[in-house]
């Protein structure tokens, strides 16, 4: 679920949501792994100053970790420069990654941002951010450490997403895969508001690989050969937007890598290709019981008839790409 401003204000009010752990050390045990200007902050509640640290215009890929006890709190993709002179991001890494608290400090009201791990004090939380969450997380560089990670995140719609989430789970290289919903205007879509054609979007997956395994290109052209990119908005009975073939690329590197990607498999229908290309801009994770769906229900009739039948040609196209246990 994507956070907003209510469900920040809600955390704050009536309770913050479980950790997946704890991490707790004494003062002096702080002060002995910590700078004294990171102690000062995290651990006094301190800010830096504006514009004192390079981290607020580093956008490149990675997640950035609590400096505390090196939990993972936000990642690359929910950065932005926010020309407020501390670093900015729109979303936490996972929704129990922070907790919030309420700051009545120097005649303002806010809210503060603290490791829900170790409580660690990280800054605050506006409601002046970019859409769609319209958050900004201000967050003191120096309460954070930067982690460098081969793994990126592609997304990518082509019919029903218990289909193309079985089919990417096999390659090689591909750390997870999450079915959601992407494309549209609606805020934390449900099934059935996606499958009505009224929200605007497409039932989508979202591959976390490693890039150092396979490539965004690999992927995408894998994608155009597993399902049928020639039929608009429908994929076999499964008619309508929702179901549209389409590519969400996050840069122009990506943009134009889908393309080629595109020309390339071209010659391989007789149709033309009516994938849609469009910038990314959020993914919200379908709900729990759509997860692994084929994983978790191998003999119900819609996987037998459709999904084996893909994998099976699919397993037998790609054979080196595959997982060992496949």
């Amino acid at each position: 679920m994507m956070l907003k401003w209510l469900d920040v204000l809600k955390f704050s009010n009536n309770g913050n949501p479980e950790p997946d752990c704890r991490v707790s050390k004494t003062d002096e045990q702080w002060k002995s792994i910590l700078t004294p200007e990171a102690y000062r902050i995290t651990r006094q509640k301190g800010t830096e100053k504006a514009h004192s640290s390079d981290m607020c215009t580093l956008l490149d890929p990675g997640r950035y970790a609590c400096v505390n006890c090196e939990t993972p709190l936000f990642d690359s993709e929910e950065k932005f420069e926010s020309g407020t002179g501390w670093p900015s991001f729109n979303q936490p890494i996972k929704n129990n990654a922070i907790a919030y608290h309420k700051d009545k400090g120097f005649g303002m009201y806010r809210i503060e941002t603290v490791c829900n791990t170790c409580d660690a004090h990280l800054g605050h939380v506006f409601q002046d951010g970019p859409r769609p969450s319209g958050l900004r997380y201000c967050i003191n560089a120096a309460a954070m450490k930067k982690l460098d990670t081969n793994l990126r995140k592609v997304t990518l719609g082509g019919g029903c997403f218990w289909c193309t989430e079985a089919i990417f789970q096999q390659l090689k290289g591909v750390a997870d895969v999450k079915s959601g919903y992407s494309g549209g205007k609606v805020m934390n879509p449900t099934y059935r508001e996606v499958t009505s054609g009224l929200t605007g979007h497409a039932e989508a997956i979202e591959i976390t690989y490693n890039r150092d395994e396979i490539s965004f290109y690999d992927l995408v052209n894998i994608h155009l050969m597993t399902h049928d990119p020639t039929t608009l908005n429908k994929q076999g009975a499964d008619k309508g937007t929702q179901y549209r073939s389409i590519i969400f690329y996050r840069n122009d590197e990506e943009r134009d890598a889908s393309m080629s990607a595109i020309n390339e498999v071209q010659e391989a229908y007789d149709e033309m290709i009516v994938t849609d290309l469009q910038m990314f801009e959020a993914f919200y994770e379908a709900e729990e019981y759509h997860q692994g769906y084929f994983n978790q229900n191998p003999t119900r009739a819609y996987c037998k008839v459709v999904i084996d039948p893909k994998l099976k040609k699919f397993k037998e196209k790609y054979t080196d790409r595959l997982l060992k246990d496949n």
